[in-house]
């Protein structure tokens, strides 16, 4: 089944060109709607049309306004238009506001056009030839340069079927907008009716939306309800990508939202003040562009003050194109990479430039050509490499925080996770394989660096390999450890981490002295001196000791008796065994000490060890062999 497309015509000239006029000769509808527009005979608001209809394509017309001082909204409506017919009055040939809508629709990266030569009825054929050759002439060097020329007369209708056949001509070369991905319809019309509520109205960018669905408007976060979907006046179940709808919104009043708002589907679209894009100058404008100027910044329906920033230059001289720079804005609005914007100068009005956002959330950089260099590396880079670039600094990045920094589409970001070295940690997180494999090399350079300088330890605890991987997430770091456990290089036991193939082992300059220690231990049988004297005997440094003993407890060649004295463990056993051969089921410390040959003051703390090693339970004055054979 084909998908049904839809298309966008604008009208775009000076004022009192017959933009309307030759709107209402295509559709039969007249645009100009307002009382004020019938009054004054120029067009205030955006008027829209239905044009073409087929069971595979819908055209509609977007009147744009042509005076100076509707520029905004002319702005607003071009930017969703897929062709512009350029309309000029054959009996005045390209004026002022001609000029601009030309420079606007280059700077927005309109390039499919029309030129429709109006008001023949007023010239004679030679004056018609006259006209052409001159709008030619001014449309060099123009998008609309090369664009197909056709006489047309409103009134008597002359050359509007020329018009209409060659509209459907040029849109089929047209690429269709997606209505894949995200909804977004930027507000360019709002208002209530009795017993309807709140009504909002623009051109769907992309996506698509059903009657029915929770919305979003941003930027303030205002949650509702798609009650009612309208496409040119008709109940529709649904609006897609590149139609011109209108929605009834349950759950939000119409004075808490604005023209510039957008109603969007999900939360992957930036709300931002700071955008870093790629900017176009037009020549002839007064005083050039100057460091931190203000600036009307355009971008769909939106209009703000801001200051425009560069990194590599304080002032333009003349017009310049991909200047890399950036827009501070004095109010959040709602954008994604690859939207088209204006900036104009705030008074006098007058255009200054225009270009293409490369990202939508920008930092404060400084002044400089590394900064330059960053900016050029994000805009020329494939997304995959801008996700790389971000996942450089950050390790791994939230899903939806990766689609508003990278700007991408949810179909974007599934495709490039289907593509080998792509990972989702914990179904949430996105990294790479080149990110992971440099964390598990980092953590085997620290477990091996703690083997090094800790030979008597098992390993690393957990929590402090974590504090030695600030650079990394903790997602990353679990993910690589896993991976590394697999494999076999790691091996962790109750928290702590090893190489695998690690045994904890004396350090070969002090094997002899710790052999020399172990060995008088044993000599002096249950009649040990306090550890610390077999130590110092030894020749072992302080600052070694607690290190050693722990590691000789560990490997089971000692055993603790109290905080100062310890036997071997051979003696210890040999004297366990002794006693329990000798001793009834139960005995009392009288018995051991007779057998055993010690004073109190060592019997009391052995008689505490077999009890903590469950050899024995105290009862009173004596004690109970737990195993026992009569």
């Amino acid at each position: 089944m084909l998908r049904k497309r839809y298309y966008t015509v604008g009208m775009a000239g000076h004022i009192d060109h017959g933009k309307t006029a030759l709107t209402k000769a295509l559709t039969n509808i007249d645009t100009d709607r307002l009382k004020e527009e019938k009054e004054r005979r120029i067009s205030i608001e955006l008027g829209f049309a239905p044009f073409h209809q087929e069971e595979d394509m819908q055209i509609s017309i977007i009147d744009v306004p042509g005076h100076e001082r509707f520029v905004r909204k002319m702005i607003a409506g071009t930017g969703g238009i897929d062709l512009v017919v350029l309309v000029i009055a054959a009996d005045e040939g390209i004026m002022p506001q001609t000029r601009e809508h030309l420079d606007i629709l280059s700077l927005l990266g309109i390039s499919n056009g029309i030129v429709a030569l109006t008001k023949m009825s007023k010239v004679d054929a030679e004056l018609r030839e006259l006209a052409k050759d001159e709008v030619k002439e001014e449309l060099e060097g123009s998008p609309f340069e090369n664009a197909p020329l056709v006489f047309v007369d409103s009134i008597s209708g002359e050359g509007i079927q020329e018009l209409k056949d060659l509209i459907l001509k040029s849109i089929e070369d047209i690429p269709v907008r997606s209505s894949e991905g995200d909804f977004r319809l930027p507000i360019d019309q709002i208002f209530s009716l009795k017993g309807q509520g709140t009504i909002v109205r623009g051109t769907i960018y992309e996506g698509e939306i059903e009657t029915g669905a929770e919305v979003t408007i941003l930027p303030q976060g205002i949650k509702a309800k798609a009650r009612q979907i309208q496409v040119h006046g008709e109940k529709s179940s649904k609006g897609c990508a590149g139609q011109r709808a209108a929605i009834n919104l349950a759950g939000v009043n119409y004075q808490q939202i604005e023209r510039g708002n957008a109603v969007v589907s999900s939360s992957l679209f930036s709300v931002t003040d700071t955008i870093d894009v790629s900017l176009n100058t037009l020549g002839g404008i007064k005083n050039g562009l100057k460091q931190r100027m203000e600036i009307k910044f355009h971008t769909g329906t939106s209009e703000v003050m801001g200051k425009l920033v560069f990194f590599d230059r304080n002032k333009t001289e003349q017009a310049e194109d991909s200047i890399l720079c950036q827009i501070r804005l004095n109010d959040k609005i709602v954008v994604k990479r690859g939207d088209r914007f204006i900036i104009r100068r705030p008074s006098p009005s007058e255009t200054l430039g225009g270009g293409w956002i490369i990202n939508p959330s920008g930092k404060r950089y400084r002044f400089g050509q590394e900064t330059i260099s960053k900016l050029r590396a994000v805009m020329e880079g494939s997304a995959e490499e801008r996700i790389l670039r971000l996942l450089q600094q950050k390790k791994s990045v939230h899903v939806q925080s990766l689609i508003l920094e990278v700007s991408l589409t949810q179909e974007d970001l599934e495709e490039l996770l289907n593509k080998p070295g792509w990972i989702m940690l914990r179904d949430t997180f996105v990294t790479h394989i080149s990110i992971v494999e440099s964390c598990e090399k980092k953590i085997v350079d620290v477990i091996s660096t703690y083997h090094d300088r800790h030979p008597l330890e098992k390993g690393i605890n957990k929590g402090e390999l974590h504090s030695m991987l600030e650079s990394f997430t903790d997602t990353v770091i679990q993910f690589s450890i896993e991976r590394l456990i697999q494999q076999k290089q790691v091996s962790v036991e109750n928290g702590v981490l090893r190489i695998h193939d690690f045994i904890p082992s004396l350090p070969s300059q002090w094997e002899k002295r710790c052999v020399q220690l172990l060995h008088s231990l044993k000599e002096d049988n249950l009649k040990v001196k306090p550890i610390e004297e077999y130590f110092k005997e030894a020749g072992i440094p302080e600052s070694l000791r607690q290190e050693f003993y722990y590691f000789f407890i560990g490997q089971e060649w000692i055993i603790p008796l109290d905080e100062k004295h310890a036997y071997a463990s051979e003696t210890y056993k040999k004297a366990v065994n002794e006693l329990k051969g000798k001793t009834d089921r139960r005995f009392n410390i009288t018995e051991a000490k007779e057998l055993l040959g010690l004073s109190r003051k060592y019997m009391i703390p052995f008689l505490e060890r077999l009890d903590k090693d469950g050899h024995t339970v105290r009862i009173n004055d004596e004690r109970k062999w737990i195993s026992y054979r009569e």
